[in-house]
């Protein structure tokens, strides 16, 4: 049977960039809150000791998450800036996708479309500049709202979100599907004009 830290360990994991309140915390696992605290410190400590893991827990704003110690900063930063990442994989796309067409739109609202979680995606993509954060939504938990970037606009030849073709609202039945059609549709021809 699983731990209660290793319970909030995965619940921290997946909840990526955004985060996890306490309060998430202690509904998802039905840890009392103190109780939560004393693991919650544990793992910090835990983390702090282990000079083989590259993570660190932190609390900001009311919400706890797991990120990269500050001393791997260059070396993240190398793997930003080599040549793997330069390539949008296609759950990448699909994201961008959702958000260049539902903005401003939260993570859960991604994740809806998507059918899976995109905490991983969403991270990349703001690692790239391609979305960014854009206030949060008024609801409970206050979940961040991500909209595009100019760089997105420059990374697929665009010159406003204009140019995106509006979507069909009568063939919404597979908005995904939809939604990575146009996509494509509209930054293949934007490279194509590109080439000529």
């Amino acid at each position: 049977m699983l731990s209660n830290q290793a319970k909030i360990e995965s619940l921290l994991f997946i909840s990526g960039n955004e985060g996890i309140t306490l309060t998430e915390l202690s509904q998802i696992t039905g840890i009392l809150k103190p109780a939560l605290h004393e693991q919650l410190d544990k793992l910090a400590d835990k983390y702090k000791q282990d000079r083989s893991s590259s993570l660190q827990l932190i609390h900001a704003e009311e919400r706890y998450k797991l990120v990269t110690k500050p001393a791997l900063a260059e070396l993240v930063k190398k793997y930003l800036n080599s040549n793997n990442i330069t390539e949008l994989t296609g759950a990448a796309l699909e994201t961008l996708a959702i958000i260049a067409y539902k903005q401003p739109i939260t993570r859960i609202g991604v994740d809806e479309i998507r059918g899976v979680q995109s905490s991983s995606m969403i991270q990349r993509l703001q690692l790239l500049e391609l979305i960014k954060e854009n206030g949060r939504l008024d609801a409970p938990g206050r979940p961040i709202l991500y909209v595009t970037t100019d760089k997105f606009l420059d990374y697929f030849g665009l010159e406003s979100l204009d140019q995106l073709p509006e979507l069909d609202e009568e063939k919404q039945e597979d908005e995904e599907m939809d939604l990575m059609t146009l996509f494509e549709q509209t930054t293949s021809s934007t490279e194509d004009e590109e080439e000529e």
